[in-house]
């Protein structure tokens, strides 16, 4: 019998939750509310009563948790959770074992997305390639020789905090201009009043106005990746989150702005394609860290 674990997706509005085997295959899984105000005792209780209801025998070996926020380098502690405002330097893992009883790991949640989609979506064909996913923020992940990269403290790849506009709006990162401020969820309803699901729907019919955002959108988002293709020369740039529903419309011109500023020897073969796991990636590579941690080693 394969081994069992869970991979849990923590985020500001949802918690979701996946008992997973060893090959990925997912035998239960359930979404729930994340407690308001999420504090953290608040959404550790959750958290434990979910895990209960997913795996009601017990049978999961070890839990992977990802955080909206970079953990420490050991996978212990969530040092910031961005959308959980009273979370600063929660020993989440530690917590979670003496509650639970089994063995916990943490990770960014953008990086447990990444580990999913190397293992079983876009990624797998790559050994060097870079997410992002656009969401409520933009977070991102770094994977290098087939290996995530998350630095010398653990809290590397946050691509959505780099710097695009010097003078742009404030980010909560205490940056200004970010790629997150231009291309988020919240960026795009700045600047256009609408939802990106909306500006979607309108962008399939041909409407000019939606049609035009995307080409800027495009155009934005291939200026903030020309800072990374230039430093990390990735074989992909795989695009994740809710905005990529919509990535037929802004990749021709994010494409564009790509080519236009990087030089050839920079990206050459380069592949710029959508993630594949949608909403499951970020449980997913969850359940890959605590295997990778607690099965495989």
């Amino acid at each position: 019998m394969l081994t069992q674990v869970i991979g849990i997706d923590l985020g500001g509005t949802a918690i979701k939750l996946g008992r997973f085997t060893s090959d990925g295959s997912c035998l239960n899984s359930l979404t729930v509310h994340t407690p308001q105000p999420a504090t953290p005792e608040a959404v550790v209780a959750a958290i434990v009563d979910a895990v209960a209801k997913v795996d009601p025998q017990g049978n999961a070996v070890a839990i992977g948790v990802g955080t909206p926020g970079p953990a420490d380098e050991k996978g212990r502690i969530a040092k910031i959770a961005i959308n959980l405002p009273q979370w600063r330097n929660v020993f989440l893992a530690d917590i979670l074992e003496a509650k639970i009883g089994k063995p916990t790991i943490i990770e960014n949640d953008a990086n447990c997305a990444g580990l999913g989609e190397a293992w079983l979506g876009a990624g797998r064909y790559y050994q060097n390639f870079i997410l992002l996913t656009l969401g409520t923020g933009v977070g991102g992940a770094i994977f290098i020789d087939g290996k995530l990269f998350t630095g010398r403290f653990g809290s590397a790849g946050e691509l959505g905090l780099i710097s695009l506009i010097p003078d742009g709006p404030q980010c909560k990162s205490g940056n200004q201009g970010s790629l997150e401020q231009h291309t988020s969820v919240i960026a795009i309803r700045r600047r256009t009043g609408k939802e990106p699901a909306e500006l979607g729907a309108l962008a399939k019919t041909g409407d000019e106005e939606a049609l035009k955002f995307w080409q800027q959108y495009g155009r934005d988002l291939g200026t903030g990746i020309t800072s990374l293709i230039y430093v990390l020369t990735p074989e992909a740039v795989v695009i994740g989150g809710g905005i990529s529903a919509s990535f037929e419309f802004f990749l021709p011109s994010m494409k564009a702005e790509i080519e236009r500023r990087v030089m050839p020897t920079s990206r050459d073969y380069l592949q710029i394609i959508a993630a594949e796991l949608g909403n499951d990636a970020g449980m997913l590579g969850a359940a890959k860290l605590a295997i990778e941690k607690f099965v495989s080693g």
